[in-house]
């Protein structure tokens, strides 16, 4: 039977896990071409294919996905017993959240923090998939639901609103159209079918079908960014754009939607020190944000709670 080294099935699971060889490869301090050659071997040795190549990263084959279930929960295993013995520097914090609040929303405001404590060595992973504490080196995450998540400390920021917006060009081509008549826009479907209820709160008619329909908001408010048709944007999300001139809200209406954004973190990292001192802050530009977005909403001419 063949014998396979530990550390080639720890690359294997850390590449099966992430579906992306260069993400991969920086988690294990390797090359991308010496971490393919890792696991060429591991697949040579096995005399199995466990991956298929794509241009969009790689997916696990039937005998991959076999392998991973056979030896992933070990690796796990092993991750928990170790946690406790791994050297946690207080000033150094690893942070996770969506790409699109880490560039919209956090990130402009992170000069303030290290201003302030530029002793703190930040980490900042972007990532669309939920952080597995037990398993991942992250002290805590920013995240987007309706929370709680069972086993974590779960602390609210800011609510999410939303809001029809649309490029200046498609409002110059739309001249003389009423913005409350949406279905008389080209509107484009979001990845929630929010507009439904959009519709349901502010009466009025869907369209009978949408210019095009997308399932991920980056690439909706870009899309409206661009004159293609009128979004339903998050604003914490569309903000940026907005303040750019690159959107603008069509009709000044907004609706605060059940989702919110959150800081969650585990037991083990409550007495961190980087947290506390980057939970702090959190909270403050949060409680600040927030009064900005009371302003205005209030000051729309309609406000409404899906």
């Amino acid at each position: 039977m063949a014998r396979v080294s530990l550390d080639r099935l720890q690359q294997f699971v850390q590449v099966a896990r992430l579906g992306n060889l260069s993400r991969a490869a920086e988690q294990a301090n390797l090359t991308v071409s010496a971490l393919s050659h890792q696991v060429r071997q591991l697949e040579q040795r096995l005399e199995r294919r466990l991956f298929d190549r794509g241009p969009r990263g790689v997916q696990l084959t039937p005998e991959g996905r076999r392998l991973m279930e056979a030896v992933s929960h070990h690796f796990e295993g092993i991750d928990r017993a170790l946690s406790g013995y791994r050297v946690r520097r207080e000033e150094a914090l690893t942070l996770s959240a969506i790409p699109g609040v880490m560039s919209s929303w956090l990130v402009p405001r992170l000069a303030r923090l290290v201003a302030a404590h530029p002793e703190l060595e930040l980490n900042l992973q972007s990532s669309v998939e939920l952080v597995n504490f037990d398993r991942d080196p992250v002290d805590a995450a920013m995240r987007y639901g309706r929370g709680p998540w069972p086993g974590l400390i779960t602390e609210r920021l800011f609510d999410e609103w939303i809001a029809p917006v649309a490029a200046p060009a498609l409002l110059e081509r739309m001249r003389g159209v009423d913005p409350a008549d949406l279905a008389k826009w080209p509107l484009l479907g979001d990845p929630g079918d929010r507009w439904r209820d959009w519709f349901t709160a502010t009466g009025g008619q869907p369209p009978r079908r949408y210019v095009a329909q997308f399932d991920n908001t980056d690439a909706l408010q870009r899309a409206a960014s661009e004159g293609m048709g009128v979004a339903l944007g998050r604003i914490v999300m569309a903000r940026p754009l907005i303040e750019a001139g690159l959107l603008q809200v069509l009709g000044n209406r907004y609706q605060q939607i059940p989702e919110a954004y959150f800081l969650v973190y585990p037991e083990r990292a409550r007495d961190h020190a980087s947290l506390r001192i980057f939970r702090d802050w959190l909270h403050g530009e949060a409680a600040a944000y927030a009064k900005t977005m009371s302003y205005a909403t209030t000051a729309a001419r309609g406000v409404t709670q899906a």
